[in-house]
């Protein structure tokens, strides 16, 4: 790789020189910048035996030289062969898991921050890298993206060798601020979109722990009942009415409870079973036209499914146009991130209609997952030329409705739960006594 001679100034004005390596003349000056000096002269040199070769492959503002002369004697010294480090997928494949969610909004906030406070990129990269030290999976991958920014490189080129970590969205809004000169503010936008959805993600949850106690309770309630108390009556049933026929509802507990008894391991099978194959038939073609069909048509759970689909649209869609990146490519982008099918050809629709000349309200206004106030919101931004800022608004307004939905759909599930639980523990009561009333008939005769 050819070497070149520099002589810049760093951020104190102090003037470093130096030899490093680089592919060519625009990547020593991309490697200078990216380390915080300002470079007033790079020149080729020419080397005449391997051992005129530098002794770092990048100038280090921290490290370098202060004068001149000291520069020139690290210069001298060989290079010393660096480690080929594994390409991003085959790194994350050994390593194997990764940050989650919360670790990648929390890195891109501080990153969002250092680089904001005038911190060159790779200083920033390395101040994140100390930081990992009780996560060593994360601090592997920033050393990696870290040496590829070193290199010559750009930071999405770096994420995007990540891509079960940064997503489609977030390298490409990195490399619209970087193409724009705005890293620092996409960064914030990131990290504000990143909050927002683990927010919301977090108050669904939580909204879910106390239905699913009460369901579980319902479902352990119902095995004790059938697998402790109803063989008890059985012997009593047996014994007191001599083989006279037993009650409907009675003989249909009793043939749960000896299933339940004696071929337990067969029921949890079964109860397995069915929820493995709801799984796999979700991830089929039309099992997952089915499941995205009843997400926007059940009752309750269609507005919180609506809802949060027009809430990510509208801010992922709003985050990326606002970041610079292309209204096509944001289109795409945007679709990719949806889960809901409906949604995914709606957006598809939309994107193929703009490409052709046409408004993005004329298209959304034909497709009818989307509410009408959306649309016109839209039409006045296409209008206005504010579009992402009425994107940002849409958003804004919807994950208010997200949250009130989610709250009514909590509200609505738990007496739903109740009277499950009352109605299945009260027809087992109900079936257990009647033969207990014919019993009380027969002594009585």
């Amino acid at each position: 790789m050819p070497v070149y001679q520099f002589t810049a100034t760093d951020q104190n004005g102090t003037t470093q020189q130096g030899t490093f390596e680089a592919a060519d003349e625009q990547q020593a000056y991309s490697q200078l910048s990216q380390y915080g000096l300002t470079a007033s002269q790079v020149i080729p040199v020419e080397q005449t035996s391997p051992s005129a070769a530098v002794a770092s492959p990048t100038p280090d503002p921290v490290k370098a030289a202060k004068s001149s002369s000291d520069v020139s004697s690290k210069a001298a010294k060989p290079t010393k062969p660096k480690k080929k480090k594994k390409k991003g997928g085959i790194l994350s494949m050994e390593l194997g898991g990764g940050p989650n969610s919360e670790d990648i909004s929390i890195f891109t906030r501080q990153m969002s921050t250092l680089v904001h406070a005038g911190l060159p990129l790779l200083r920033s990269l390395e101040v994140m890298i100390k930081q990992q030290e009780k996560k060593p999976k994360f601090k592997a991958i920033l050393e990696d993206i870290s040496e590829k920014v070193s290199s010559g490189g750009n930071l999405s080129d770096g994420l995007a060798g990540y891509p079960k970590i940064f997503d489609n969205l977030y390298v490409n809004m990195v490399k619209a601020g970087e193409a724009g000169g705005v890293l620092e503010l996409v960064l914030d936008r990131l990290a504000q979109f990143q909050e927002k959805n683990i927010r919301t993600i977090k108050k669904v949850k939580s909204a879910m722990i106390y239905p699913s106690v009460i369901m579980f309770v319902a479902v352990g309630i119902v095995t004790l009942l059938m697998m402790v108390v109803v063989p008890q009556f059985q012997t009593i049933f047996e014994q007191m009415l001599r083989g006279a026929p037993l009650p409907g509802p009675t003989q249909i507990v009793i043939n749960i409870s000896e299933l339940f008894s004696t071929h337990p391991l067969l029921v949890l099978g079964g109860m397995g079973g069915t929820v493995g194959g709801l799984i796999l038939f979700k991830k089929t073609k039309p099992g997952a036209k089915v499941f995205d069909w009843l997400g926007l048509n059940v009752p309750a759970v269609k507005e919180v499914v609506g809802k949060s689909n027009i809430s990510r649209i509208t801010r992922t869609f709003g985050t990326l146009l606002s970041s610079g990146v292309p209204i096509l490519q944001a289109l795409q982008i945007t679709r990719d991130t949806l889960s809901n099918g409906l949604f995914v050809k709606a957006m598809g629709n939309v994107h193929d209609s703009v490409r052709d000349g046409e408004a993005m309200a004329v298209q959304m206004e034909r497709e009818p997952v989307f509410p009408t106030m959306v649309t016109s919101m839209v039409e006045i931004g296409e209008e206005t030329g504010e579009l992402p800022d009425m994107l940002t608004r849409i958003a804004d307004n919807y994950d208010e409705d997200v949250d009130n939905a989610v709250a009514g759909m909590t509200s609505l599930i738990e007496p739903v739960m109740i009277v499950f639980l009352a109605v299945a523990v009260g027809f087992i009561v109900i079936a257990l006594f009647l033969p207990i009333v014919a019993i009380i008939e027969t002594i009585g005769k």
